[in-house]
């Protein structure tokens, strides 16, 4: 039983990272062939594989989690897709299988420093005990820093969240949806990125969502970090959350 949990982490893992890898050579592949046509168009991808071991006499846990992100920037728009893995045992008892996929874009059309956004989002969570939930929806956001050095946003809008829980539930709602982004750099070796998240029901105060994701990253090259990150989810209409303490490295690479 443990060599068959273990080899499944292991292939659970190993699939993701061809996933990855394969999305990382058609993302070079199509931007290779859109920068021959339009320099006014940037993109970006970032690859992030992190986890944490622990092992004694008394049992073992460990930890993979593993994100990939894709963006696109032409002057008045910005695109982004963002797919993210969490895969957790401890004592050969699954803790995560967590799968996040969100689909979002900032127009730019109306005041300097204030833009619209949208949002579809994709979740699944055994430790959060979600079978599926959507997420759409639309807001206003402004950033109070904009610098190669520091950023820091304030966004707020309302989503629509269709959700099946583990319990079987289905449940329906609208949400308020508050974001606080921050990214300072430090000598362009030290960065430290933040996504705060509180989603909070229009009509039952009890029902909330708290997404909390910090990280550190210590850079080695221009486009390779080490990374250390920190990250607190709670649904509190599941009485469930996760608090992930892992580390590694990071792919950051701009064209």
């Amino acid at each position: 039983m443990v060599k068959y949990l273990r080899g499944k982490a292991i292939l659970y893992s190993f699939t993701f990272m061809k996933i990855l890898l394969t999305a990382f050579i058609v993302f070079l592949s199509i931007t290779a062939a859109f920068a021959q046509y339009n320099d006014s168009t940037f993109y970006r991808i970032n690859v992030t594989s992190t986890g944490s071991i622990n092992k004694t006499n008394d049992g073992r846990a460990y930890l993979l989690n593993n994100g990939v992100n894709f963006g696109i920037k032409k002057k008045d728009i910005v695109l982004n897709a963002t797919n993210t893995f969490v895969y957790g045992n401890q004592n050969d008892r699954l803790t995560n299988r967590d799968f996040s996929s969100s689909l979002n874009f900032n127009l730019y059309k109306t005041l300097p420093n204030f833009y619209y956004w949208g949002l579809l989002n994709y979740n699944t969570s055994y430790s959060l005990k979600i079978n599926n939930q959507f997420l759409g929806g639309l807001g206003v956001a402004y950033n109070f820093l904009d610098s190669k050095t520091s950023y820091l946003n304030l966004s707020n809008g309302i989503l629509y969240d269709k959700s099946n829980l583990l319990a079987n539930l289905n449940y329906n709602t609208f949400r308020n949806s508050l974001r606080l982004a921050f990214r300072f750099s430090f000598n362009d070796v030290v960065v430290v990125d933040g996504n705060n998240f509180l989603q909070s029901s229009l009509s039952n105060g009890n029902d909330y969502i708290i997404k909390s994701n910090t990280s550190v990253s210590f850079k080695l090259r221009k486009w390779i970090s080490l990374t250390t990150a920190l990250n607190y989810n709670r649904m509190n209409i599941t009485q469930r959350e996760n608090l992930l303490l892992t580390y590694g490295v990071a792919i950051d690479k701009f064209f």
